[in-house]
């Protein structure tokens, strides 16, 4: 295991290890023990009582955060016709509406964050799955990526204004970004919020026990910060 700087090792004597913070004074501590020189992303990580092995024991959704992300989200769009039209007029960066485009997602390219696609493009899409795949960048129904060419403004603006999809991972943990270092606490509590009341919702049926077991927030390269796993998931965006 690689040794830890000293700015890291400085920061993480700011955090005690043995408690469990409230929410929003655990993100004042990420913010003050962020040390990188640039705006660091805060993380949250989520450890949930499913088990991943069982088909209706999956968590799997998207939720738009009320504040973004604090970065550009670039958009590619897998539509043809009038749902091409409608992608370029809401803002999409890109629109993969003939062969050329898809023939260079083929050979690497994936200068794009987000990828939504009308279901007739799926054939086309599917053929990419290995570029795709393994880059988290295939749209899928359940994540709300492949939509009805109407619904093609709404899905663009919202990704571009936040929308973030949230997976559990092969050890029910979720990894999920809510916003930068150098935003206000207020607004990364309220985008937190947000994502808590979709994990509950979420929710299988199918799952017993305690649900949100652990969770942790922290920075790019920072310190991880204990949160009360009960007072985070009792969080409500309008507080």
């Amino acid at each position: 295991m690689a040794a830890h700087g000293k700015k890291y090792l400085a920061a993480a004597e700011k955090v005690d290890r043995n408690k469990n913070y409230e929410p929003r004074e655990a993100l004042e501590l990420v913010k003050g023990t962020s040390h990188v020189n640039f705006d660091a992303t805060v993380e949250i990580h989520i450890r949930l009582g499913v088990d991943p092995r069982h088909a209706d024991q999956q968590v799997r959704d998207v939720v738009v955060l009320p504040h973004g992300l604090g970065k550009p989200i670039r958009v590619l769009v897998f539509a043809q016709g009038e749902g091409a039209t409608l992608a370029r007029q809401a803002g999409a960066d890109f629109v993969a509406d003939d062969d050329e485009t898809i023939q260079k997602i083929r050979g690497g390219w994936t200068d794009f964050d987000v990828t939504i696609a009308t279901p007739d493009m799926m054939g086309k899409v599917g053929r990419l799955g290995r570029v795709l795949g393994p880059r988290g960048l295939m749209p899928n129904p359940k994540a709300g990526t492949v939509v009805p060419e109407n619904d093609i403004p709404r899905v663009v603006e919202e990704t571009k204004a936040g929308r973030v999809e949230f997976r559990i991972d092969k050890t029910a943990n979720l990894h999920i970004p809510v916003g930068k270092v150098s935003f206000e606490t207020n607004k990364l509590y309220e985008n937190m919020a947000a994502l808590m009341e979709a994990i509950r919702k979420a929710r299988p049926a199918a799952t017993k026990g305690t649900y949100i077991r652990r969770v942790t927030v922290t920075s790019t390269m920072g310190p991880g910060i204990r949160v009360d796993p009960s007072q985070a998931q009792a969080m409500e965006a309008r507080d």
